[in-house]
């Protein structure tokens, strides 16, 4: 009899949990957050600053959305990596992390045996790419600077 109970009471927690209203702002329909607009790559929050790399960069669980490099989406490892420096001269950190970003996301399009997807890629540039992130999100710019001038040199270009 307790146990029926219990079950009931879970079974109406559950019911009311759900029954909860949407968050406010939030889009009925699409489920947005305010400051986001579907499909056009726009949302909240925006920076030009780069951050949420590692543990020491990281003020908020959501990460923001980052300028994106003037060079199309369709470029290669070595025009994002180019794209990158070019950003970091300039002091647009933002912009740099969002390069790297695409730059490893090209680097990584291979052909991956059938099952074996969650195999990391050995790719030695891969790697380089990382380790610039990781020195930009240390804060340490010359480093990052350093690292993807080597990765450039790496790219097939």
């Amino acid at each position: 009899m307790r146990a029926a109970a219990a079950v009931l009471l879970i079974g109406v927690i559950v019911m009311r949990a759900s029954a909860q209203p949407l968050p406010s702002g939030l889009d009925p329909q699409t489920g947005a957050r305010p400051g986001n607009e579907i499909g056009t790559g726009a949302s909240l929050p925006a920076s030009d600053k780069s951050s949420n790399i590692g543990p020491a960069d990281t003020a908020s669980p959501i990460a923001p959305n980052l300028p994106s490099p003037a060079i199309g989406e369709n470029a290669t490892p070595h025009q994002y990596l180019v794209a990158a420096r070019s950003a970091l001269v300039a002091g647009r950190t933002g912009e740099a992390q969002q390069a790297l970003e695409m730059a490893t996301t090209r680097a990584l399009d291979r052909s991956v045996p059938l099952f074996q997807t969650n195999t990391a890629s050995a790719d030695p540039l891969v790697k380089e790419i990382a380790d610039a992130r990781q020195a930009l999100g240390a804060g340490d710019k010359m480093r990052a600077l350093s690292v993807i001038e080597a990765a450039i040199k790496h790219s097939g270009q």
